[in-house]
């Protein structure tokens, strides 16, 4: 259960009315892997193996679906088991991470631990890990692409209490949306997806609700997404990030304006 009724009391102005409301539930969910157990994420426990693909994803576990065996839901306990291809070494004990940095919060993100397991992916081929030059975007998809997301969102509109984050190929076409509480888990749960069903990381955009934190686009670099927008407030780390890794991060989308901070030679009019 993700959501639930609750009664209110609306206050305006001078004016109480007693109504229903919805919220939405955050839950921890523990990732196990090869029955160890990974990481505890706050999280909406909805959509979670996708989230579970794209977090492993993000943080350079896997490559490819192809690096997965299986993945469980065990809705009672609150676990997702993945069992990993026999051709990923893997070892739980080489992440040096402490019982506090495997909480990932709905709030920061992941740790400073898990960021640097990200950074030793990227570099063992930094060259590799930079976006294409290659892509240009329309300004007119990046504005029509963040308006869709805000209307399909459809957990957002009924509660008012979640991120979301979205996929389009460069002509606007939506190709995958999830909702969570926490913005960086709704970006690895539409990673998840593209993998799950075997969709490319060519030629497409990432759009998002939230701040455009390091976090954020460390998940987009991991992809080799080259452009990231969000409606909301680019933040120092992300613009370093996107700015040496390549990638063209865009932020406060608002009806026909938008600030680009990094590689802004991706957009034409």
């Amino acid at each position: 259960m993700f959501k639930r009724p609750v009664k209110i009391t609306r206050i305006k102005k001078e004016e109480r009315s007693e109504i229903n409301d919805i919220v939405l539930i955050e839950s921890p969910v523990d990732l196990i892997i090869n029955s160890e157990p990974l990481v505890n994420i706050i999280c909406l426990p909805k959509d979670l193996k996708e989230l579970a693909i794209g977090f492993l994803f993000s943080i350079g576990i896997i490559n490819s679906i192809q690096d997965i065996n299986e993945v469980r839901i065990d809705d009672v306990t609150n676990r997702v088991y993945v069992d990993l291809s026999d051709s990923i070494d893997f070892n739980i004990k080489n992440l040096e991470i402490n019982p506090v940095g495997r909480v990932v919060d709905t709030s920061c993100g992941i740790s400073s631990p898990w960021r640097e397991t990200i950074k030793k992916a990227l570099d063992t081929d930094k060259e590799l890990s930079k976006a294409r030059d290659d892509i240009r975007i329309r300004s007119e998809v990046i504005f029509s692409s963040i308006k869709q997301i805000y209307k399909d969102m459809n957990l957002y509109r009924e509660t008012g209490g979640c991120h979301g984050a979205a996929i389009f190929n460069l002509n606007g076409k939506l190709l995958s949306l999830k909702e969570d509480v926490g913005r960086h888990n709704a970006i690895d749960k539409v990673l998840g997806d593209m993998l799950l069903s075997k969709k490319s990381f060519k030629n497409i955009f990432l759009t998002s609700s939230g701040r455009l934190t390091g976090d954020c686009v460390l998940k987009a670099v991991r992809a080799k997404i080259p452009i990231v927008a969000s409606v909301s407030a680019a933040i120092e780390s992300g613009i370093r990030l996107a700015f040496a890794y390549g990638i063209t991060l865009i932020g406060f989308v608002r009806g026909s304006r938008m600030n680009a901070y990094t590689h802004t030679y991706r957009i034409v009019n």
